[in-house]
């Protein structure tokens, strides 16, 4: 049994913070500074560019990306690290395209992140009349699966609401009609459990400086079924995805495996954080996880629906349904958390009215959630966030 009294130590949260944006920017690991600081000094420092053999960075991407398999149901030797989040997204689309080369249609849905439909776009005006994309809403996708489209691409966990996807049955859904399924799991990692082996996924991806506490930046990874692992295109054909990067072949070829979802070279600080970071989900399960992010976030809905009633649910009520984070909407909602962030509670904002907050067991505990509502109350009741300086947007909301 996971004791998150423990885990709770592991992390620096500044004192007079309430801290309910993990879903957004992960809390510091303690363990992150040393461990970098270490990378740069006895690996990089003492052994410059022979780090990449003595020290292992050339096979960090994979290895780091082993650990992640294990939090989102996959097997060794599927998951690499690298670039962002949005690279991998329009990489694991595209190759998922090319291996339905008989059809166009790419579906997705509204409540998709945008970067994720950004990507998506671009990649259909690159192909012209080969693909398409056709939005819906969350509710319609299942019955507009049917034998036009060539890859269905969600994200499982709704970034402004905590709306969760059924993974296994849509992804059911597809095969059955002949599509492939891609999975952002950007809200998903670290905050649900995720089973990627047993829903069939053809490909994910996911960033890891949310709930799985990378840093600012953090590399994404991505995830492909072994079935694809040989076949699928790496549409980003580059050095560190070759067969033999150091051959410096005029003409590419792919790599073995994951090892062809690499692109570039990669980032060895930030993996070292990450990494880092990773060593905090030690011996905890995903279940246990789960189990106290629904009660955090049970116990927080009840107390904001009793003590706060000009704000509106916008999650869904089954927690069954819900990620690991609550909106509530409120036409002033930009004003009303910039009042809380001022204050020492901690969430964000998502137009075009959402107050969204987030629940990381690792370092959040019931002490937290009725400390926040106390706040919330307070700027509430005495309308604490009707002042100019609050309504005044910042670059980053």
């Amino acid at each position: 049994m996971a004791d998150f009294s423990q885990t709770r130590s592991l992390f620096k949260i500044p004192d007079g913070v309430i801290y309910l944006d993990g879903n957004s920017l992960g809390a510091l690991p303690l363990a992150v500074p040393a461990r970098v600081t270490g990378m740069i000094e006895a690996e990089w420092g003492h052994e410059l560019i022979r780090g990449w053999n003595s020290a292992g960075w050339m096979v960090q991407p994979r290895r780091v990306g082993d650990r992640i398999a294990r939090l989102i149901g996959a097997a060794p030797g599927t998951v690499v690290m690298g670039d962002t989040l949005s690279i991998k997204v329009y990489q694991a689309l595209a190759a998922a395209l090319s291996l339905n080369p008989g059809r166009r249609v790419i579906l997705s849905d509204s409540g998709n992140f945008p970067s994720d439909l950004y990507m998506a776009q671009g990649l259909v005006r690159m192909l012209g009349d080969r693909a398409t994309l056709k939005v819906v809403e969350p509710e319609a996708v299942e019955a507009a699966i049917d034998d036009s489209v060539a890859v269905l691409m969600l994200t499982e966990v709704d970034y402004r609401t905590g709306r969760m996807h059924d993974m296994k049955a849509l992804t059911k859904k597809a095969h059955d009609a002949g599509a492939l399924a891609v999975w952002d799991l950007a809200h998903s990692a670290g905050a649900v459990p995720v089973d990627l082996a047993g829903a069939d996924a053809d490909f994910a991806v996911g960033c890891t400086y949310k709930y799985l506490n990378g840093g600012p930046g953090a590399p994404a990874f991505i995830y492909v079924a072994p079935r694809h692992a040989d076949v699928a295109p790496p549409v980003l054909s580059g050095w560190m995805g070759h067969e033999a990067p150091f051959a410096f072949d005029l003409d590419y070829r792919p790599g073995g495996g994951i090892e062809r979802m690499r692109i570039g070279t990669p980032p060895i600080i930030a993996l070292a954080a990450l990494d880092a970071a990773l060593d905090a989900w030690d011996g905890v399960s995903m279940q246990e996880v789960r189990k106290a992010s629904i009660a955090l976030s049970e116990l927080f809905i009840a107390e904001v629906e009793k003590r706060c009633p000009s704000l509106t649910l916008a999650s869904p009520r089954d927690a069954s349904r819900r990620g690991s984070q609550v909106s509530f909407r409120h036409p002033d909602g930009y004003a009303i958390m910039r009042a809380l962030i001022a204050r020492g509670v901690i969430g964000d904002f998502r137009a075009p009215d959402a107050l969204r907050f987030g629940f990381t067991p690792l370092y959040i505990g019931e002490a937290e959630v009725r400390g926040a509502v106390d706040i919330l109350e307070e700027v509430l009741a005495n309308r604490l966030w009707d002042k100019p300086e609050y309504r005044q947007k910042e670059l980053v909301t």
